[in-house]
């Protein structure tokens, strides 16, 4: 009898991540290394989930880039500068997915509805395929309600909102399955 090899389709989790008012604190349409401050903590939670086997994904809208206020070119510089941030503390991360689209504002041809924008769960999608992500076992940490719908419908298993200063309200809470002062609260259980 002639046996297939069996093939190991053995998926991933990830920890996605948005990133202004996750990563960084929002200060409102950051596209410089000198505008953008790490939220403390930060490097330490994502050692920890690194280290439970988690990959490291950021999924975040970039509406600057359709009102005209950076270029694509200026969000991928600041994102490789990002990226040699958390390389130096030992992190790694996977991937950087943006959206640089807006509904209704901004410059050709970046103005559109999109599935990649938030609440959109476009950007988790490509991630889940592009990695072989399970979202099942994976958890999304945003500080926005879009996050939490986003999250729901490409199916993460667990969803975290953190408080940033954003204002959410009641019913985005709900959307969630904890709320929690900071990705690093989050990831070591304390309260601050």
């Amino acid at each position: 009898m002639n046996h297939s090899p069996v093939i190991s389709n053995r998926l991933v989790k990830a920890v996605f991540l948005d990133r202004d008012g996750v990563i960084n604190v929002d200060h409102g349409y950051v596209s410089t290394p000198e505008q953008f401050e790490f939220v403390a903590g930060v490097f330490e939670a994502c050692q920890h989930f690194q280290a439970q086997g988690y990959k490291l994904v950021v999924v975040t809208n970039q509406s600057g880039i359709a009102r005209g206020y950076y270029s694509t070119e200026q969000f991928e510089t600041l994102t490789q500068w990002m990226c040699q941030q958390f390389a130096a503390h030992g992190v790694h991360i996977t991937a950087v997915y943006h959206c640089p689209h807006h509904p209704t504002q901004g410059l050709v041809p970046y103005v559109q509805d999109c599935h990649c924008r938030k609440p959109e769960p476009g950007m988790l999608l490509q991630a889940i395929a592009d990695h072989g992500i399970d979202p099942a076992q994976s958890i999304m940490v945003g500080d926005k309600g879009a996050d939490m719908q986003a999250a729901a419908s490409a199916g993460v298993g667990h969803k975290v909102l953190v408080q940033s200063g954003q204002p959410f309200s009641d019913q985005e809470a709900a959307l969630a399955d904890a709320v929690w002062p900071s990705l690093h609260a989050f990831a070591f259980g304390t309260p601050s």
